[in-house]
C-alpha cells in the first residue's frame, strides 16, 4: 500500500512539474534571443536633407548601385582602417570618409552616373558586409562589424568643413612621421588646410618602414618601359642621387642615369611604399629603404590610432591631420 501511495504522490507531482519545466525554457529561450538581439547594432537613421543614399560604382561590373550612405560609410571604414584601432581613430575614418564622400560629390562629375566608386586608387576602398564578415575570424564578426556600426553612429551626419564647405579629405596609411602637401604630390595650388604636420607613435607600425630590393638589370628594366632612353653607368660613383628633398623628407628629385625623376615618379616606377626613401647599391643589387606608406596627404590612419592611444579623441585627431578645419553636422 505504502508503495502504491509512493507511485501516485511522484505522478502528481511530475504532472504538476512538467508545465513549470516547459514555461521556463520558453522564457530563457526568449531571454536569449532578447539578449541577441540587444547585441545586434543598426545604423542610427540620421535625418539628411540630401545624401540620404548615394550611387556607388562597383568597378569590378561596372554596376552603379544606390546605398544608404552611412550604411556605405561603414563598409568603407571596413576596408580602410584595421578594426583592431581605437574606437576614437575609427571615428575619424568614419568622419573623413563622410567628408571625402560629399566633397566627391559636390565637386567632382568623374563617374557620369556615380558619384563615387569602390576602388582606393581613385576614390576610397570598399567591401561589402558579406564579404568583410568572411574575412573576419567567425568568433569576432560581429563584434567586430559592431564597432565599426559604433564609430559610424557616434559620428553620424558629422563632416569636417573649412570656410564652411566640405574638405577634399585625403587620407593615407603611414607617414612616416610627416605629413606632405597635395603640391608636392600632384602638383597644382593645393589646399590650405592640407598641410605638413608631425605625428609621434607612427614608427611603432609595420606600415613605417619598407625596403625594396631589385638587381641591376630588374631595375634597368622597370625604368625602361616608361622612360625608352635610360642609360645608366653604374660604374660612376653618383649613378643614382638624390637631389633634392622637401620639408616632410620626401624626394622631390632624383638622379638616375641620365634622367632626372621626381620623388613621386620613382616611386610609382619602383612601386615603393613611399616617396621618403634612401637609395644604395650593393654589388648588383639597389636596395631602396622607404619611410611611410602612402602619398602622405592628410590624416594618417597609423598617425591617427597612436594619437588615440595617446589619449587624443576623434576630433583632436582631426584638427592635427588638417589645418584650420571645423566638425560640423550636414544639413
Amino acid at each position: 500500500m505504502r508503495k502504491v501511495i509512493y507511485i501516485v504522490i511522484s505522478i502528481m507531482v511530475l504532472i504538476f512539474l512538467i508545465p513549470f519545466i516547459f514555461t521556463n525554457r520558453k522564457i530563457l529561450n526568449s531571454s536569449a534571443q532578447v539578449k541577441e538581439k540587444e547585441t545586434e547594432t543598426e545604423i542610427n537613421n540620421y535625418d539628411y536633407s540630401k545624401y540620404k543614399k548615394i550611387k556607388l560604382l562597383h568597378q569590378d561590373t561596372k554596376k552603379v548601385e544606390e546605398v544608404n550612405l552611412d550604411e556605405y560609410i561603414a563598409c568603407v571604414v571596413s576596408a580602410e582602417m584595421p578594426v583592431t584601432y581605437d574606437i576614437e581613430a575609427l571615428k575619424a575614418q568614419a568622419i573623413v570618409a563622410r567628408t571625402y564622400t560629399i566633397y566627391k560629390i559636390t565637386t567632382s562629375k568623374k563617374h557620369n552616373d556615380a558619384d563615387i566608386c569602390d576602388k582606393s586608387t581613385c576614390c576610397q576602398a570598399w567591401i561589402s558586409k558579406e564579404d568583410r564578415l568572411k574575412k573576419w575570424d567567425s568568433n569576432e564578426g560581429t563584434k567586430n562589424w559592431n564597432k565599426i556600426l559604433q564609430a559610424v553612429n557616434e559620428t553620424v551626419g558629422k563632416i569636417v568643413t573649412y570656410d564652411g564647405k566640405p574638405i577634399n579629405a585625403f587620407f593615407h596609411a603611414n607617414s612616416g612621421g610627416k605629413t606632405e602637401v597635395p603640391f608636392n604630390v600632384w602638383g597644382g595650388t593645393g589646399y590650405p588646410y592640407l598641410q605638413v604636420v608631425e605625428t609621434s607613435g607612427e614608427d611603432a607600425y609595420s606600415q613605417y618602414e619598407s625596403e625594396a630590393k631589385f638587381t641591376k638589370t630588374d631595375f634597368v628594366k622597370k625604368i625602361s618601359e616608361s622612360h625608352k632612353d635610360f642609360k645608366i653607368d653604374f660604374n660612376e660613383k653618383e649613378c643614382i642621387k638624390i637631389t633634392q628633398r622637401d620639408d616632410s623628407n620626401r624626394v622631390v628629385t632624383v638622379k638616375m642615369g641620365n634622367l632626372n625623376l621626381s620623388g613621386v615618379e620613382a616611386r610609382t616606377l619602383l612601386g615603393l611604399r613611399s616617396a621618403n626613401f634612401t637609395v644604395e647599391i650593393q654589388n648588383d643589387n639597389i636596395i631602396f629603404k622607404v619611410i611611410g606608406y602612402g602619398h602622405g596627404v592628410g590624416m594618417s590612419q597609423t598617425g591617427a590610432d597612436a594619437m588615440a592611444k595617446q589619449g587624443s579623441n576623434y576630433e583632436e585627431i582631426i584638427k592635427h591631420f588638417y589645418t584650420g578645419v571645423e566638425i560640423t553636422e550636414m544639413k
